[in-house]
């Protein structure tokens, strides 16, 4: 079994590989030239996105600079998907971000892991872990989200935060490690922000699409 087959099927691989190296470097080669682009290139942007993540749907944009191992190669986005600077993606493994998701700056989400075992990881061994993300999810600015966690749909993740477990759908969670402060409900459909209601006009901002 190659270390290609072998990171596909989530196993210990050399990450280094002359194989993987030569397949990542074209995908991190592109990524360079992305990172290039002025603000004014929506165009040329929205083309990479198509071109390079595995899966881009409609309306997604990237605020740069972006960092992905793979070049998002292994992104699965949905559509109007937000992110904003300094996003980093260590799509090894495969991330899946729902619709209508939003990246605050400085957010990292890996798919990357290492050995326990010092003797293992002095080898440079790593295996990967796929992460999800459900739809109508808003990343808060810092946070990380570590291999193999899942976050809901509906949910918000306090700046900060580092999520080392699975959090359920409707739910705001915050801190290192993250936990679920409270299910988001009836509430926060009535106060945007502490004592600020949330009128009628409101909802006539932006998209209809709910």
């Amino acid at each position: 079994m190659t270390q290609y087959e072998r990171m596909i099927k989530g196993l210990l691989y050399d990450p280094g590989d002359e194989e993987i190296m030569r397949e990542q470097t074209k995908y991190q080669d592109a990524l360079w030239e992305f990172n290039q682009l002025k603000p004014s290139d929506t165009e040329k942007k929205t083309a990479y996105l198509l071109e390079s993540f595995a899966e881009c749907g409609e309306g997604c944009y990237i605020e740069l600079p972006f960092h992905a191992n793979w070049g998002g190669h292994h992104v699965h986005f949905g559509s109007y998907i937000y992110a904003n600077s300094n996003l980093t993606l260590v799509d090894d493994g495969h991330i899946y971000v729902g619709d209508r998701v939003m990246f605050a700056p400085n957010v990292t989400v890996a798919t990357a892991n290492h050995p326990l075992d010092a003797e293992l990881r002095a080898k440079g061994l790593q295996y990967n872990r796929d992460v999800h993300i459900g739809e109508k999810t808003w990343i808060g600015a810092g946070a990380v989200i570590i291999p193999g966690v899942t976050v809901g749909r509906n949910c918000v993740i306090g700046a900060g935060s580092v999520v080392t477990k699975d959090i359920p759908d409707n739910s705001l969670a915050v801190g290192n490690p993250c936990r679920v402060l409270r299910e988001i409900g009836a509430h926060d459909r009535e106060f945007y922000y502490k004592n600020d209601r949330i009128t009628d006009e409101d909802f006539l901002i932006g998209s209809s699409d709910n």
